[in-house]
Parts: C-alpha cells; structure tokens; sequence
C-alpha cells in the first residue's frame, strides 16, 4: 500500500462526520490534513498555504466547491490537483472547470485513499 509522503492536503467539506472520516483515514496513512468547513475557508486556507491537494465537497455554504476550484485555477499556482466530492452524479461541470478527479458521495475511504495516492504520485 502506497502512504502519503508527507504532503499537505485540504479537505473542505460542510459535514463534520464526513470531514473527520476523511482527515483521520488521510492522516493515519501520512498525509497532513487541513481542513475546512466552507467554501470561503477553504479558499483562505488556500491562500495562505497552497497545499499538494485539494479535495473539495461541491456543495458548500459560502463559496461552493466549483467557486474555490474556479479560483484556485485563476491563482498563482493553477496546477494544484483537486479532487471533487458530490453527491451528485453530474460530473461535467467539474472537469470543465479543472477539476483532476471526481467522487461521488457515498464513497469508500478506502478508495478516497487510492485517489489521493494515485494523484499525488502522478504529481511528483
């Protein structure tokens, strides 16, 4: 099992049982985890420390996930990976904007793990 090499990533989701669930399973397989409960959060967060990833819920209060990747790609550092969650099925809308990858809700951690690793791994 590949773990994380230490790098940042920002989970920005309005769920606090999901964003734990996602923190503890990134965190214990070596990742540092900053989170997020806003759309608006997660873009200062953003700006104040770029991080390797960004997982982005879509539907957020405040700035929505599609709003924080839009200004994320508008940025200085446009490459950052991001990978969106939703619990809708419509995927389009998020590649369109930049978006790396896609999780529909519910997912597994498990392969939330295996995305994360697989896209930081192409990013090195």
């Amino acid at each position: 099992m590949t773990t994380g090499g230490g790098e940042r990533i920002l989970v920005a989701e309005d769920d606090g049982d999901i964003r734990d669930i996602i923190e503890f399973k990134l965190g214990t397989a070596g990742y540092t985890v900053d989170t997020a409960d806003d759309g608006q959060a997660a873009w200062e967060a953003f700006q104040a420390a770029p991080p390797d990833l960004a997982v982005l819920d879509i539907m957020m209060p405040r700035l929505s996930g599609i709003d924080v990747l839009r200004k994320i790609r508008d940025s200085d550092t446009p490459g950052v990976p991001v990978l969106l969650l939703s619990a809708k099925r419509k995927t389009e809308v998020g590649f369109d904007v930049g978006a790396t990858d896609y999780m529909a809700k519910p997912f597994s951690p498990r392969e939330l793990l295996d995305r994360v690793n697989g896209i930081l791994a192409r990013a090195r």
